[in-house]
């Protein structure tokens, strides 16, 4: 822990001193979302770079909220875990999320888009339960981003995690989704939706037709996206 921080014996400012230091409530999003390697750790936060990434991870671990260990089977391979300590850090993170989604005026949050993030976001809180039971792929595009962010490929099949691909991964694709990175993510945060922006030529689905009409129910929204918006 900084020791150059507050200077408070107070439990909230020395909560704080480790908390609320820069990308750290970010990384703990992410592992509480269940993100585990320093890869994946970096996909989550695109724009933090790995060498302060490791750095949060150290402190983190020095003060007894992760742990690093080696992965089943997966030799030379670390991933970290929340300990018990972390586990409990899950509140503060969530509320932050909940307040974020109710007070901050969702207009600002669109003027912060990243095409990376989204997807990443969208592969992990994917529900698998409306698609068919087999492989399913997604092509998601975003024309007015730059190559390299313009095509993301979901491929969602039985007993198997969501891959995210940011190349063809060579499969046929069931399902194009096109539009505008904004409108997309508004409609993962709950502030827009797929009937909405389809009806308004801002989302068009060309495809398997059950897909495109249930892909409110399996793109899996923002764990924050049904909290009441209070804002004004």
């Amino acid at each position: 822990m900084a020791q150059s921080g507050y200077l408070q014996f107070c439990p909230v400012a020395m909560a704080a001193e480790l908390l609320c230091t820069r990308w750290t409530a970010i990384v703990l999003r992410e592992l509480h979302a269940g993100t585990a390697r320093f890869n994946d750790l970096r996909r989550g936060a695109p724009r933090m770079s790995p060498a302060l990434l490791s750095q949060r991870l150290k402190e983190l671990e020095a003060a007894g909220l992760v742990v690093r260990r080696p992965a089943a089977g997966e030799p030379g391979v670390l991933e970290y875990r929340l300990t018990d300590a972390g586990l409990q850090t899950r509140p503060f993170v969530e509320a932050l999320g909940a307040w974020g989604q109710r007070w901050i005026d969702p207009e600002l949050s669109l003027q912060r888009l990243d095409a990376q993030l989204l997807m990443w976001d969208m592969r992990r809180n994917l529900d698998p339960t409306p698609l068919p039971p087999r492989r399913s792929v997604i092509m998601f595009r975003y024309p007015e981003q730059p190559e390299g962010l313009r095509s993301f490929w979901l491929v969602v099949a039985p007993d198997a995690p969501t891959d995210l691909c940011s190349v063809d991964p060579g499969f046929d694709v069931d399902l194009y989704a096109t539009s505008d990175l904004r409108t997309m993510t508004a409609i993962w945060m709950g502030v827009d939706t797929v009937r909405a922006a389809v009806n308004s030529a801002r989302l068009t689905l060309v495809g398997d037709g059950k897909l495109a009409g249930d892909m409110q129910s399996w793109l899996g929204l923002s764990p924050f996206a049904r909290e009441q918006r209070l804002a004004s």
